[in-house]
């Protein structure tokens, strides 16, 4: 009898200990999300800016600031599974660096110490997007990988804890982060 009543308190420790090494992991990968988001907000407040420092020069080419507004609008509504966020915001990334590389045209706007600014601000932006994303994917790696072990696997199932996803590009021209720099 005192065999069993040893094994049942061995074996709910071990569900409790599993919970709450699962239940802390989720809560790692949703704070990684957090911050993630907190970063891509930053250069979605970044673009307006960009893009009014730059309409202010005679000829600047209407399409690619329109093109940089749609790709804005369009990263920031709805909420999106990280894989859709992350290919919404590396084109977002991909029509910021058309603003910087046609700005190459005009040189008021490249000694314009706004613009500079601006553009050290985006580049500062673009690391710290880059550190949240590892930071969101080794979480995540961590969270699936206990997920897939045994004994966390199957009391993550009974509890209804799910693998989380990747934030990352699908394309290899994606995979290339957004330059600032100016020549």
């Amino acid at each position: 009898m005192a065999y069993w009543i040893t094994a049942g308190i061995v074996a709910i420790a071990l569900l409790i200990w599993a919970y709450n090494a699962l239940a802390r992991m989720r809560n790692v990968v949703r704070n990684a999300w957090s911050d993630i988001d907190v970063q891509l907000k930053r250069r979605a407040d970044l673009i307006p800016n960009i893009v009014e420092t730059t309409k202010g020069y005679s000829g600047f080419e209407r399409d690619t600031l329109e093109a940089v507004v749609r790709a804005r609008t369009e990263a920031e509504s709805g909420s999106h599974s990280p894989s859709e966020r992350a290919r919404k915001e590396d084109q977002l990334g991909q029509r910021v660096t058309q603003i910087i590389a046609v700005a190459e045209k005009y040189p008021e706007l490249k000694a314009s110490a706004q613009f500079l600014r601006l553009q050290e601000e985006l580049a500062i932006t673009e690391n710290n997007i880059a550190s949240a994303r590892r930071y969101y994917n080794a979480a995540t790696r961590d969270l699936n990988t206990m997920l897939d072990s045994f004994p966390l696997g199957w009391i993550g199932a009974l509890f209804r804890f799910r693998k989380e996803e990747f934030f990352s590009v699908d394309t290899p021209d994606e995979r290339e982060s957004p330059s600032a720099k100016m020549n």
